[in-house]
């Protein structure tokens, strides 16, 4: 078996980091990942790159129920690879409406969003499937990390630090609102939302258990956490990541309306690719929506790597 492209890393890392959250449903050529516990929930998406077992691995006809499968002898979200790996190039995976049909059923049946996300330049035919079913389709473009590039620290406004946070650390509660506030006033200009709206959104994330949820997943290492932060604590910008395998994707970064346009998103980017290589992560890769991101992330030393679809309005991903 010759050494896996940068796809195949990114299918398996998709296939297989929500098993630190979730467990894996099969619906014949197609998988849902349906969440343990509290958090947003998963996405269905084809299983052809899931880390197969050893053995024959169950798989359900088109018109049968799901098949769970074993995150054990399938290979967990933070152990060493099981035996198989994602396949190289555009994958015919004979999938059908009935089998979108089923995953939609399911969801249904759990009271989830009608979610799928997989990568284009894999799985083309898939598309064509989800629009005619009535789901609409967004892109996400691909940058990866040059392993090569280095990566030092970028620039902070006087007195701003940047820490990755452990579970019991006094700012976690803002720096998990702190993307609320960013992602509902889209774009990159300064806005209104501040250090008032944010201690009122982090109020609302202790009160209903979130704040709790997320921190058994900073203790096992399934999410690393970093923020900066002002002079009085106050987190100005966060991201994360959730390595997998050697491979990991930075999401969520985001920064305070009230304090953008001083690099503070592209400060904590960095950081947590630093702190992803410094712990053994080989690939470090990101989605982007607007090209204005983009071009910051160029200048760090992301590439384009292929497109990422996904639902359109579909939530965000797991915790």
């Amino acid at each position: 078996m010759g050494e896996p492209t940068l796809r195949d890393r990114i299918e398996l890392y998709y296939a297989t980091v929500p098993l630190g959250f979730a467990d894996a449903e099969e619906f014949g050529p197609l998988r849902l990942f349906v969440r343990k516990g509290e958090g947003a929930p998963y996405y269905g998406g084809p299983n052809h790159a899931y880390p197969v077992p050893a053995g024959p691995a169950p798989v359900a006809p088109a018109s049968a129920g799901p098949v769970s499968v074993d995150p054990v002898s399938a290979g967990s979200a933070s152990g060493g690879p099981a035996a198989g790996s994602a396949s190289s190039g555009p994958v015919g995976t004979g999938i059908t409406a009935a089998d979108i049909a089923l995953v939609r059923a399911r969801q249904r049946e759990l009271g989830v969003a009608e979610s799928f996300e997989w990568l284009a330049e894999v799985t083309p035919s898939l598309r064509a499937l989800v629009e005619a079913a009535g789901l609409p389709v967004a892109e996400r473009p691909l940058m990866v990390l040059d392993p090569h590039h280095p990566l030092p620290p970028q620039p902070l406004p006087e007195g701003v630090t940047i820490r990755v946070l452990d579970a019991d650390d006094p700012g976690l509660p803002a720096v998990l609102a702190l993307p609320r506030l960013a992602f509902a006033d889209v774009g990159t200009a300064v806005g209104p939302a501040g250090r008032v709206e944010l201690a009122a959104v982090a109020e609302k994330l202790v009160a209903d258990g979130t704040v709790e949820t997320i921190r058994p997943t900073l203790l096992t290492g399934h999410k690393v956490l970093a923020a900066a932060f002002a002079p009085d604590g106050t987190p100005l910008a966060a991201g994360h990541y959730h390595p997998a395998r050697g491979i990991t994707e930075i999401g969520g970064i985001g920064t305070l309306p009230t304090a953008r346009r001083q690099g503070l998103g592209a400060a904590v980017m960095a950081a947590l690719a630093t702190h992803a290589r410094e712990h053994g992560v080989h690939t470090v890769f990101l989605a982007y929506a607007e090209a204005a991101v983009a071009r910051i992330y160029a200048r760090l030393g992301f590439r384009p790597a292929g497109t990422t679809l996904l639902i359109a309005d579909q939530p965000a991903r797991g915790q």
